[in-house]
């Protein structure tokens, strides 16, 4: 039987359906429906009000409370992106707000509004590259960017204004030399670390290599590692001279003697952003297990982190309500084994040597007989496409062919046999970079800055050199001192830990300025440090940390660290010494 439509609004109804012959309650029904939908947008979960069908319960309103760039990452993944970035270079179009986050995972920066282009970071596990794959990047950087190249503090690359078009070339360039850009920002597992002198330092206990490029291969290769609450920093440390600060990241994993073998000790939580170095877990692991453990700390982690508040998404956030016994614990379930128990008594843990942050420029005699690593500083961490191609040339000429960077921002050149140490000492003068040590410049460590980073209140980079300049006329330090700048609170360049430490900030009358902390240290020396001036204009710190240098030298005790005359002296004592 047939029932002719009665009048009806489309305004309500779909004319698909206005058109049919409907039962009377049927268009009763649809007639409310239809206005529902005009006053509120439909969503899935009016249709499953319990949750999806086997859906946890509180997942829905689980999915309502997370952030924006959770929602982002659940609509697409953005490994899965590349092909926007391929759309994008065809057109050579600027990418839109969300792609700008997406294609973070493909190391791809869009530097608006400070330029309109692309900064790409690499990633080189344990910051080692090949002659040969320095001089392929070179050319990259030549060929596709503005030729400003800067070593990070996690020892790897960034290059700057790549134009969209260039952007699908650049990334195929990149691979074609065995390295990657993928999870170079964003919410992955960043370039993993370990000691740039891994192998050759004469006093290490056991050469990290191995195990950073195994687990350098897990984290590229699980998925499931490129989609974590927040960013996330691991490094490794040998024993040796030269140390990786593995205690400022997430997972620091170092090696300690234990009776005849070398085992390696976990500390987790390190953020020093966030003033907070790693906490000791309290056990012993064998070298043969240690990625597995990592991994499965890593999956605590994935699996526990904050996803509703990007601002206490940190493993160190996630510590501060999961215990250090329950996150072990739960790691442990994951590797279906209980880990050997080792606590620690305040104190306890040896670094065995004097660690200092630019200990390593200049030559050093290595483990193998007749042959030296030279250290090499770059000014502010930055590098020509012209200095690239020298340096790999030195290393293939006159070493192995290897060549490391560090986090300090730094370049190594390994394997040097004696007899032409010299030769490449003066090749490296002659590039126009310097081997020699400096107590002031070589232990200089800048961020980006605001020429390139929308974060950053200060021009880290030129400040680090003008400030360089100014105090090597003036102070002549016997000791390293190490000063860190970075241009905001994300603290890339991990001010809190610097014997001087600067943070970039504004006047009130908008005139750049640093905000001026003292006594951060690392490893056995771990502090951060003191608040001691505010917002300073750059042109007052010069004459002020000249004052304060000098004052250092003249009242120090007999051989005694910047950081320890920092610390034994009051704020007030330090800034009237400078008044």
């Amino acid at each position: 039987m047939s029932i002719e439509p009665g009048p009806m609004s489309t305004n309500t109804l779909p004319e698909a359906l206005a058109a049919q012959p409907l039962e009377p309650h049927q268009r009763t029904y649809l007639e409310g429906f239809f206005a529902g939908v005009k006053e509120r947008a439909v969503v899935f979960g009016d249709l499953f009000p319990g949750g999806l069908p086997g859906q946890t319960p509180g997942a829905a309103e689980e999915e309502a409370e997370v952030t924006a760039e959770e929602r982002i990452k659940r609509e697409e993944h953005p490994l899965d992106s590349f092909y926007r970035i391929a759309d994008n270079a065809r057109s050579n179009t600027a990418p839109e707000k969300e792609e700008v986050f997406r294609f973070k995972w493909h190391g791809l920066f869009y530097l608006s509004p400070v330029k309109n282009s692309f900064m790409a970071r690499l990633r080189i596990p344990g910051g080692r590259l090949t002659a040969a794959q320095m001089r392929d990047l070179a050319a990259a950087a030549r060929d596709l960017t503005s030729g400003y190249v800067q070593v990070t503090t996690r020892a790897n690359f960034q290059m700057r204004l790549i134009q969209p078009k260039d952007t699908v070339e650049f990334l195929r360039r990149i691979r074609s030399t065995g390295l990657h850009t993928q999870g170079a920002g964003a919410d992955n597992v960043r370039n993993i670390t370990c000691n740039p002198t891994a192998g050759v330092d004469p006093e290490e206990l056991i050469d990290c290599t191995p195990f950073v490029k195994d687990l350098a291969d897990h984290i590229l290769n699980q998925r499931a590692f490129s989609n974590l609450p927040r960013k996330f920093n691991i490094a490794f440390d040998g024993g040796g001279l030269i140390g990786s600060v593995e205690d400022t990241n997430d997972i620091g994993i170092k090696a300690v003697r234990v009776g005849p073998d070398v085992r390696f000790r976990f500390a987790v939580g390190g953020a020093t952003g966030h003033q907070a170095f790693a906490n000791d877990l309290g056990i012993h692991v064998p070298p043969e297990e240690v990625v597995e453990v990592v991994l499965a700390l890593l999956r605590v982690y994935l699996e526990k982190g904050n996803r509703t508040n990007r601002k206490r998404a940190r493993l160190k956030h996630l510590l501060e309500s999961m215990p250090l016994a329950d996150y072990l614990a739960a790691a442990e379930t994951r590797l279906g084994r209980t880990l050997d128990r080792a606590p620690l008594a305040p104190g306890e843990l040896s670094y065995g040597h004097e660690k200092l942050a630019h200990s390593h420029i200049g030559p050093h005699p290595q483990r193998q007989k007749g042959l030296h690593f030279l250290g090499i500083a770059l000014p502010a961490g930055q590098i020509t496409p012209k200095q690239m191609e020298r340096l790999a040339d030195l290393a293939q000429n006159y070493g192995s062919g290897d060549l490391r960077l560090t986090v300090w921002q730094n370049i190594i050149i390994p394997d040097i046999p004696d007899a032409y140490l010299a030769t490449v000492q003066k090749a490296v003068v002659r590039a126009g970079l310097s081997w020699k040590q400096s107590h002031v410049s070589s232990g200089i460590v800048a961020c980006t800055g605001n020429r390139y980073c929308k974060y950053a209140a200060t021009d880290t980079k030129g400040h680090a050199l003008e400030l360089a300049r100014h105090l090597e006329k003036r102070v002549h330090l016997d000791r390293p001192v190490n000063i860190h700048f970075t241009g905001c609170p994300h603290s890339c360049a991990q001010h809190y830990m610097g014997d001087i430490g600067l943070l970039g900030a504004k006047t009130r009358a908008g005139e750049e300025a640093y905000t001026v902390f003292v006594g951060g240290g690392f490893g056995s020396h771990r502090a951060c440090g003191r608040l001691l001036f505010q917002a300073m204009r750059f042109e007052e710190l010069k004459p002020t940390l000249e004052k304060l240098l000098l004052a250092y030298l003249h009242r120090r005790h007999a051989d005694e660290s910047f950081q320890k005359f920092a610390l034994r002296h009051e704020v007030r004592q330090l800034q009237e010494m400078v008044g």
